[in-house]
């Protein structure tokens, strides 16, 4: 049995988290979490450990916009081993101006679930 010690992300309390598993099978195997003050400890840990993911932020670039990039996340979290990749296809990226909030700028980088939207209005540059 093997333990990982954790600070919990999930909520401002900063547990210090004990986590025990076992390497069975065709994955990791949680026995036991320890130290949490709330319930979501737990589950934060047991994903953390078995399938971690992460929300992608970033910024694409815009043309004829009042401003030159757009703020943008993915809809939803893709795994960790798949950011550089989600990246990759966000570097590439460009718009043209209007951008909406909620926008999809980019459907399924890297052949993810996720999207890439827009987290900012840009509007169109008047010159």
């Amino acid at each position: 049995m093997s333990k990982k010690e954790m600070t919990c992300i999930v909520c401002p309390n900063g547990c210090q988290l004990e986590a025990s598993f076992e390497n069975s099978g065709p994955g990791l195997q949680v026995t036991e979490i320890t130290g949490h003050l709330c319930e979501k400890g737990p589950v934060w840990a047991e994903q953390e450990l078995t399938h971690p993911v992460r929300t992608v932020i970033s910024s694409v670039q815009v043309d004829g916009g009042d401003l030159p990039l757009v703020s943008v996340r993915t809809d939803a979290p893709v795994p960790r081993n798949m950011i550089f990749d989600v990246m990759k296809a966000i570097k590439a990226a460009k718009t043209t101006a209007p951008v909406a909030i909620g926008q999809v700028l980019i459907r399924q980088p890297a052949g993810t679930g996720c999207n890439i939207i827009a987290t900012k209005n840009i509007s169109t540059r008047i010159s």
